[in-house]
Order: C-alpha cells, then structure tokens, then sequence
C-alpha cells in the first residue's frame, strides 16, 4: 500500500462519524475525500503544507479532526511530538477539538489510547507521548510551541496578508525533519488576504512541497446555477443537503444583500461578505487594459500627512473610459503601514503601483510636480477634488510652474457629501455595468473597489463611506470625482453640483 492508502485505511478502521444524521457510524471516505489524501500523502516531493478550500458545510472541520488523529495516534504518529491546531477566535479553536474528542469518545480503540483533556483543550496519547493542543489567535500561548504538525482552520478568517499565529507555529515547525501544516479553510474575501496570497503561490507552483485543492466556482459562470453549486462543494448531494443549499440559492438571488454572503461562503469565491459598493464579477469585467488617451478628466483625492493619496485619471476612447491611477504614500514605516492597514504597500511600491514620497508625512512637493508634468504632456481639461487638503497643494502647484489663472480654470472643487456624490456614483455605477470602464487591474484601485461601502439617507441619496469601509477606498472617491468630470464634460450637461466659492487660494509654503 502507499502511505495514502495505509492513512485510509486507518481513518476508517479507527474513526467514527462525530455528528450529523451518521453519527456514531463507521467512517467511510468519500472518493474526493480519498483523492485529498493521496495528494498530500503520496507526493513525491513531500508535502510541506496542503490547503484544501471548499464551501462550508462540507466536513471540512471533520476532515481535518481525522488527519489530526492520523497524526497523534495513526500511522503518521511521531513518538513525544506535539501538534496544533489554530484558529481565529477561542470559539473556532474549540470547534476542532471538540471533533476530534467526539471520534475518539465513540471509537472503541481510540478511547482506550488518548485522554481528552477538555478544561485545556488537549488530547494525549498515553502510548505514544503524543500531545495535541487547540490555540486560538487571542491565546497568548502560540510561541514556544515546537510542532511536528499543525491545522490551520479556517485560516480565510485573517484578514490580511499577515497573521502573527500562524507565522509562529509556521516558524516553529522548522526544528522538524518532515513537518507539515494542514490549511482547510473556505476562501478569503479578497485577494490580498493570507490564504489567497498562499493559494496563489501554491497554484503558480513555486514550491512542490505545497499541495493545494481549490473547489470554487469561477467568477464568471452563473452563481445561480447547479453547475456552480457542485464546483464548490464536493459533497453536495451526498452529505450536503441539496435542498438547503438551493434555498440559501434563491434566497441570494431574490435577496442582493445576501449575494455577497452566498458567493463567498456557498461557492467558496473571493468576495467581500458585506457587500460593496462593486461587486467582484462587474469590477472584474472592467478589467481591460486602458488606453493612453491624451485628453483626460481627474479626481484628485489628498490625504492627510501620512495616509494614501490618489489621483485618477480617465480619459474617453471608443465610447469607454480608460482609467489610470496613481497613489502615494510616505516612505518612512511604510512596512509599518502595510501591516497596520493589512494590505502589501512595500510590495506595491516595489512593484510601481505605489510612488512614495521622502520623510514621515506625504510630500505636496513630489504630488505638485508630478501634476505639472501631467499638464506639460497630456490635455488636462478637468481635476476635481475634494477642497480638505487642497489649500496645502495649491502653493505647491505654483511653484511647479503653473499660472493661478491655469489653476483656477481647470482644478474643480467637489463635495464629498450626498449632493455630489449621488450623481457621480449612480453614474459610475451605470459605466460600470455597462462594461464601459477599463481600469487595467490596478491592485491598489481593486482594493480601494473592493472596501467601498455606501451610504444612503432616507430618499435614497447615496455616498461613500469611509467610516463604514473596510480599509482604504481614497482611489475610488478619486475615481469617482474622475468619472464625474469627464462624464460631465462629454455630455455637456451637469453631473454633481458646483460650489458657488472657490477653494482658498491664500496659503503659505
């Protein structure tokens, strides 16, 4: 036999079904449950870490309380190792063990060889000195473990790029000849997430040690389909209740509000559980690489002294509007930033998405010389922007080189309230769906896309929210003013209000 075949075996000679309507009953493992295991077991590479992503309800949590006790008192078993589980919150942690104490309450070998330690969340094979414990993200608890296995459960909970637990107890294992880490995990919201960025890394191939299984229904086929429904969830049909899962179907399809909660939870896609301003489908189908068109309109959104600034640009070509986006950010503690913000500024950078300025807080200086430039090369005719911080770039401006009178006539002042806004987002809504914007896939502007949130009054005024966002949405109230002007100036007729006073012009260097 293989040592897949051997763990097959195993589980189900030793494990029983935990809970559920074959509570207490023999486990027999499905054919794709089987087809897990010979992945991450018979790798010729050896496998370092296997991440199995589904849609929940599928046993994924059972799954991994089986690999667990493979490895504590199972075929994979090293004598006096420790191994782990974590999870994003005390509740999650307990869910795992409490599996894995149910299996072994009702298996008659088991029992007799591990001891439940339920107060500590532990279970401890008498025999082989084995010792398992739960931890969670809020445990103080996580460093000074050595594990020779773990299971990250639910690691698509962590929201962004980095989780201080899991690098740890990734950290840890390096003391071990084969170690290995489990990942069962419905996706994570967006793209900039751990488990995403793991995913992707593991799809691309770059380490054959890293085993992965994606169940997801692609962004574009019909969410509403059957075809959709089996692609995510393995065992629909079997285990899965079918009837349930397409009552949860047609209540998102009936129900917006719930769609958002449905692709990503059901279908196992990346989509943001509180719905956004644009979904992920319609801001992926604007994905197209934009024109270098020469007569642009831009939204110019200034921050304050150490925050993101953005400049957006559209210009019109072939009855669409190709959008190109520019952000700067301090280039003191930018690391710092990306952390705080969980999302890869310092990788950005390096990759030219982001412009950085010298020092702590943003530079008007590089900002102004830069949007000199852009008016020496390209037919500027309109940049709102939001008046807050523009009285500091203004002095900055001229001393670039531009005339006051230039500025006056081409910069816009534009309101970030419902009166503005409204107008401007009910007509980047309409671009946006008509598949009219080419916005090239910028990772910044798709994370600013992906945080936007609403707000509406009691007509149903709407504006974005930035308190009510899930992190930085500066490129989309730059792309929205953007949106705006050239809409505006296309179609010779007024898109959002104009205040009657200018900015304030008289301010000092």
């Amino acid at each position: 036999m293989t040592r897949a075949e051997r763990n097959i075996e195993w589980i189900e000679r030793y494990c029983v079904i935990p809970e559920g309507r074959f509570v207490g009953q023999p486990v027999v493992l499905r054919e794709w449950q089987k087809g897990e295991l010979r992945k991450i077991y018979d790798n010729p590479h050896g496998t370092r870490t296997a991440i199995v992503s589904f849609g929940k309800k599928n046993a994924k949590t059972t799954l991994a309380a089986f690999l667990l006790l493979l490895h504590l008192s199972g075929p994979e078993a090293v004598r006096n190792s420790q191994l782990v589980s974590t999870a994003q919150s005390r509740d999650q942690a307990a869910v795992l063990f409490e599996l894995a104490a149910k299996i072994v309450r009702m298996s008659p070998v088991l029992s007799d060889l591990i001891d439940p330690r339920y107060t500590q969340k532990q279970l401890y094979d008498k025999e082989m000195g084995t010792l398992y414990r739960a931890l969670s993200a809020d445990a103080s608890t996580a460093h000074g473990q050595s594990p020779i296995f773990a299971v990250h459960d639910e690691l698509g909970q962590v929201k962004g790029p980095r989780s201080e637990l899991y690098t740890a107890i990734d950290n840890a294992m390096g003391a071990h000849d084969r170690p290995m880490a489990v990942v069962i995990s419905t996706q994570a919201p967006t793209d900039a997430d751990l488990l995403s960025v793991l995913i992707d890394d593991a799809i691309e191939g770059n380490d054959p040690r890293v085993v992965v299984s994606l169940y997801s229904a692609p962004m574009d086929i019909d969410p509403f389909s059957e075809e959709a429904l089996k692609l995510a969830n393995p065992a629909y049909g079997d285990f899965l209740n079918p009837v349930e899962v397409q009552k949860q179907q047609n209540d998102a399809k009936r129900m917006p509000a719930l769609e958002a909660l449905f692709r990503n939870y059901t279908l196992n896609q990346r989509v943001e559980a509180s719905a956004p301003f644009v979904t992920q489908s319609v801001w992926s189908a604007n994905g197209g690489m934009p024109d270098d068109g020469h007569v642009v309109y831009g939204g110019l959104d200034l921050s304050e002294s150490n925050d993101l600034t953005a400049l957006v640009l559209a210009s019109p070509a072939h009855g669409k509007l190709s959008v190109h986006a520019t952000f700067w950010l301090p280039e003191y503690g930018l690391a710092e930033r990306a952390r705080k913000d969980r999302v890869p500024y310092d990788s950005w950078a390096k990759a030219g998405y982001v412009s950085t300025t010298p020092g702590r807080s943003i530079e008007y200086e590089s900002i102004a010389l830069y949007i000199a430039d852009l008016f020496e090369t390209k037919d500027v005719r309109k940049i709102a922007f939001d008046r807050w911080n523009m009285k500091h770039l203004r002095p900055w401006l001229i001393r670039a080189g531009m005339s006051e009178s230039l500025i006056d006539d081409r910069f816009v002042e534009f309101g970030q309230g419902f009166q503005s806004m409204t107008p401007a987002l009910r007509t980047l809504e309409s671009l946006l769906l008509s598949e009219r914007i080419k916005h090239g896939n910028n990772p910044v502007l798709k994370m600013c896309a992906a945080n936007a949130v609403v707000k509406a009054d009691e007509v149903g005024n709407r504006k974005l929210d930035k308190k009510k966002s899930r992190g930085r949405i500066d490129g989309m109230v730059a792309l929205a003013m953007a949106v705006a002007m050239a809409y505006e100036h296309l179609n010779e007729r007024k898109v959002f209000s104009v205040p009657s006073r200018s900015f304030v012009q008289s301010a000092s260097v």
